[in-house]
């Protein structure tokens, strides 16, 4: 049977499907980047060269996804699975050399870095992308369920790496990440393969823009994207360095899994209330919304003066970085014409989880060696606080409508 006349496939198969993609990857990615810093640290390298290790992850994404965004873009009869899984099975080589090579040097371990982070990493946002498609054909994904339950698999990987940790030492959380990645590529490439309708492509006429065009053509989405790059410069150490907070309050390496656990844990209850929340108040409003809550966790844990107080911090998640995930996918597409939606959901991931997690991890890097945690809070939450400010500016511009979008404010 020709592939163009296979019966497309069951919305309740799509459905799960993703979710257990969104399982797969957010239990991967806690698997090796949960714990990065602490067994960077564990391996003999300082708080500063931890932080240029993030730095680089991010780095490396901010150049890669652009790439991968821009060719899946230019190549919509290569399937957006088949990226992603060869950018997946690159990146397990690279796990699985930093995971037999202990004694792995400085640049060797930049490289490995570079390689999961421009490749692993990066592969989320043509993740995203997978869903949406068939959302704006009219298939109603629950996206923000899978999300959240993506979230939840996070927390779940985390405390359980917490007791993998207290038994086998943190070095075996490399092992559990390869195992993982190879689930997750398995996964990509048994997912539903996108196929547009011949009248779709005989109908779209609009052309994809370069990234310098897209960004001067729409004010309120580069002043958002400028927030969103500041919010996140202040929130990802928060997570990323969350082993320093817990053991300048009095915690360990160990107790990090339940931290971590909690922080997973409370992203699942946006899920729930997301759809709720995006009809009342809009994607944008709510973007803002994610920087106010992200910015007042670091407060919190600021103000935090025990291991209880910074478990106690980790709800804010919920309307913080939990919030922003899905916020923002939808910002995306309400924003950005259909032909560079691909493009514009990798350059709101270099904004926030690149660039952010790059600026973020050289400030933890540069303040955790001067100033301690305490240090390192305080310049998390000024970034955020600059964030607020731009993303309520980005709101104040003229909404620039959006024709050819299917995707609805039902939050599916």
């Amino acid at each position: 049977m020709n592939r163009a006349n296979r019966p497309a496939p069951s919305l309740r198969r799509l459905d799960y499907h993703y979710i257990a993609m969104q399982v797969g990857f957010w239990a991967m990615f806690a698997a090796i980047v949960a714990y990065q810093t602490a067994l960077l640290l564990d391996r003999g390298f300082s708080n500063g060269q931890a932080g240029l290790m993030t730095a680089v992850r991010c780095l490396a994404g901010i150049v890669c996804q652009p790439l991968l965004g821009g060719f899946a873009d230019r190549h919509p009869e290569i399937p957006l699975k088949r990226i992603v899984a060869v950018s997946m099975v690159l990146s397990l080589a690279a796990g699985v050399w930093f995971w037999l090579d202990s004694g792995m040097g400085l640049w060797s371990t930049i490289l490995v870095w570079a390689v999961i982070g421009g490749l692993e990493v990066s592969s989320y946002p043509l993740m995203d992308a997978m869903a949406i498609q068939f959302i704006n054909a009219g298939m109603p994904i629950r996206y923000s369920l899978g999300r959240g339950i993506g979230s939840l698999a996070y927390a779940l990987v985390c405390v359980l790496l917490g007791a993998q940790v207290r038994w086998l030492g943190l070095e075996s959380t490399l092992a559990t990440h390869v195992v993982l990645v190879a689930v997750e590529i398995l996964l990509v490439c048994t997912y539903p393969a996108y196929r547009a309708q011949p009248q779709q492509r005989q109908e779209a006429t609009d052309q994809p823009r370069s990234v310098l065009a897209l960004l001067r053509g729409n004010r309120r989405f580069t002043l958002m994207l400028l927030g969103v790059l500041f919010g996140l410069t202040g929130i990802m150490p928060l997570s990323n360095f969350l082993v320093n907070i817990v053991t300048s309050r009095g915690g360990t390496d160990a107790d990090l899994g339940l931290a971590l656990f909690l922080m997973g844990g409370f992203e699942l209850p946006t899920a729930f209330f997301f759809p709720k929340l995006m009809r009342r108040f809009g994607s944008g409003k709510l973007l803002l919304l994610s920087m106010v809550f992200g910015t007042l966790k670091g407060v919190a844990l600021l103000l935090s003066w025990n291991y209880a107080g910074v478990l106690m911090a980790q709800p804010l998640q919920m309307l913080g970085y939990g919030l922003f995930t899905p916020a923002s996918v939808y910002f995306v597409n309400e924003s950005v014409p259909p032909a560079d939606r691909v493009r514009g959901q990798t350059i709101m991931m270099v904004a926030s989880n690149g660039l952010g997690g790059m600026l973020g991890g050289l400030l933890a890097g540069a303040t955790l060696d001067r100033g301690g945690a305490d240090g390192m809070l305080w310049g998390c939450i000024a970034c955020g606080c600059v964030g607020i400010v731009l993303c309520g500016l980005a709101l104040r511009q003229k909404y620039v409508k959006v024709t050819s979008s299917k995707i609805d404010r039902n939050g599916v």
